[in-house]
């Protein structure tokens, strides 16, 4: 995976910290009880959170199958089964399971990926995004180093590379 982290600006904590201070989403983060696997009501609030357009596949996935999915993807010792594995799940891509793994597995592992985001962090446009694992992977692993030398939490750092998007992104 050749892209760069080419950040739209000149990012340093103190920016960072500022940027995620004026966050604003019309909806609170998913509260989720981690239990090493979602319940359908609790992948419906997260997925619902993320995207609300699919809303009609994510009701089409019984609670059983939710279950499974998600404890053998939160139990996965391989990332990229970790990642794929919830893409079974109907109207679930990589956006999705990012918040997913993120509310339903571990928030200090796993960013949530996204076109602003995406755009805060490389300079890429929406219409260049190409999701598959390499692609998440160094998102996932740019995301973790960049939350060690700021010390932010990867949600604080999700929250100032989305508000610098919408800030700024034309």
């Amino acid at each position: 995976m050749n892209i760069e982290v080419k950040p739209q600006a000149d990012f340093n904590r103190e920016s960072l910290i500022n940027l995620a201070g004026r966050f604003s989403y019309s909806k609170s983060d998913p509260e989720i009880k981690r239990v090493g696997f979602l319940t359908k009501e609790q992948f419906l609030e997260i997925a619902e959170w993320k995207s609300w357009r699919p809303k009609k596949w994510y009701q089409k996935n019984e609670a059983e199958f939710i279950e499974e999915v998600t404890k053998a993807s939160f139990s996965a010792t391989t990332e990229r089964f970790r990642i794929e594995s919830l893409t079974l799940l109907s109207g679930v891509d990589y956006p999705v399971a990012s918040a997913i793994l993120h509310f339903g597995c571990d928030p200090l592992k796993y960013p949530i990926i996204d076109f602003r985001t995406l755009w805060s962090l490389y300079s890429i446009e929406n219409t260049q995004i190409k999701y598959g694992f390499d692609f998440w992977d160094k998102y996932r692993n740019d995301c973790l180093m960049l939350s060690t030398k700021y010390s932010l939490s990867i949600r604080e750092l999700d929250k100032a590379l989305w508000q610098y998007s919408s800030e700024n992104q034309k």
